[in-house]
């Protein structure tokens, strides 16, 4: 099952998002064209987005910061579920994440690396905290009580990628 995740990882970092992701990100795809600055503010703001910008003093560009939502993906209190109900459950919440960034809402998730308590991130790129939260319970293992959430407003700079 860790290959699988790994894999899906490796696909979402090296593909092109999905058109609903990539309207807002300052490097499009090859086939699509670059968005002014003021037209990435403005579809921002008229999608209920919380933005601020400045300008960087060392290039002169202007950078757009949005609020993003961090969702830590917690050890929950119902653990207790068998060996195929924990597989059935890790399927389908391996499908709620691709359809949450098949459908634009999340732009990256995954595991941590280690056994403790935080299990896993997943990043939203949604306007308001309650559209993330109504969201993030929709996870099948959020729903069995296996995952709990943690949900934290993030700041990031909009369209640079991971390096």
């Amino acid at each position: 099952m860790k290959h699988i995740l790994v894999i899906f990882l490796i696909c979402i970092l090296f593909s092109c998002k999905p058109k609903v992701v990539r309207e807002y990100i300052m490097e499009p795809c090859p086939e699509e064209e670059k968005k002014s600055m003021a037209i990435v503010k403005q579809e921002l703001l008229d999608g209920g987005f919380e933005i601020f910008d400045y300008v960087d003093e060392e290039t002169g560009d202007t950078i757009i910061m949005q609020k993003y939502f961090m969702v830590f993906l917690n050890r929950g209190s119902n653990r207790d579920q068998n060996k195929a109900e924990t597989d059935s459950l890790q399927a389908l919440h391996m499908a709620h994440l691709t359809r949450m960034y098949e459908e634009g809402y999340a732009d990256i998730s995954g595991p941590f690396g280690d056994d403790g308590d935080m299990r896993g991130i997943t990043i939203y790129n949604v306007p308001n905290l309650k559209f993330v939260d109504s969201l993030a319970h929709l996870d099948p293992m959020v729903k069995a009580g296996r995952l709990e959430l943690e949900i934290k407003p993030w700041w990031a700079g909009k369209g640079y990628p991971l390096r």
